[in-house]
């Protein structure tokens, strides 16, 4: 019977998911690969091309997660990613800067020609989690942004290092979305840990959180069969 399971205090609750970067994607080999200069031009693109499906449903399942949420507090902090992803020289439009600098034109990013089914498969299974499951769980998803600012920070150092001739005004998305990661991801786990009162909650919470980083290698795993398999 779960229900009798002890909560587990918050430190431990907290350890819970952090201990869970163990399976970000930046230990994938392809990740290891790009930051180590072993891609091609040709990898990179395809790796920018194809999270850009990523970005593109940042907002919607934000939107999602405000919408399974019945805190007004919690919607309005919660509103503040979409207006950053989605507002002029947001995240959207910065992606779209790197697009260009690592080589492709804005038309075919736009219409998603190099998109990869096995990557829109994931995507889209992180978009129907955040509908359909509770919104805290939603916000659990979210929280790989406890691991992403230090790796933004190492992948500006590694392709300015290995990948000479990617533009420097591609650098930007990363740059604005550190300082605002961190912050974000500081809020977020605050938010999960004050609104799980329960251990099955608890541990939906880091299953959450589990999938997501899933979600995320299983986009890299599609990205790396198709540079290998060409």
């Amino acid at each position: 019977d779960r229900s009798v399971l002890t909560m587990m205090d918050r430190a431990d609750f907290a350890a819970a998911l952090h201990v869970l970067g163990e399976r970000y994607w930046d230990r994938h080999p392809f990740h290891l690969r790009l930051h180590e200069g072993g891609c091609t031009p040709a990898e990179v693109r395809s790796w920018v091309a194809n999270r850009w499906y990523y970005q593109c449903i940042l907002s919607r399942k934000n939107a999602a997660i405000m919408a399974n949420c019945p805190l007004p507090e919690v919607r309005l902090q919660w509103m503040e990613r979409i207006a950053f992803q989605d507002g002029p020289g947001g995240g959207l439009a910065d992606w779209l800067v790197l697009a260009e600098a690592v080589g492709l034109t804005r038309e075919e990013v736009l219409d998603e020609r190099h998109l990869l089914p096995g990557v829109r498969f994931a995507v889209d299974a992180y978009l129907a989690f955040c509908r359909d499951r509770s919104w805290v769980e939603g916000a659990a998803a979210a929280l790989t942004e406890l691991f992403s600012p230090d790796l933004m920070a190492d992948r500006i150092a590694a392709w300015r290092r290995h990948y000479g001739w990617i533009k420097p005004d591609g650098f930007a998305y990363f740059e604005a979305r550190i300082p605002v990661v961190r912050h974000d991801s500081a809020y977020t786990i605050d938010l999960v840990l004050d609104h799980c009162p329960t251990r099955e909650r608890q541990e939906a919470a880091v299953a959450a959180l589990a999938f997501k980083c899933d979600v995320l290698r299983a986009m890299l795993d599609a990205i790396d069969y198709a540079g290998t398999s060409r």
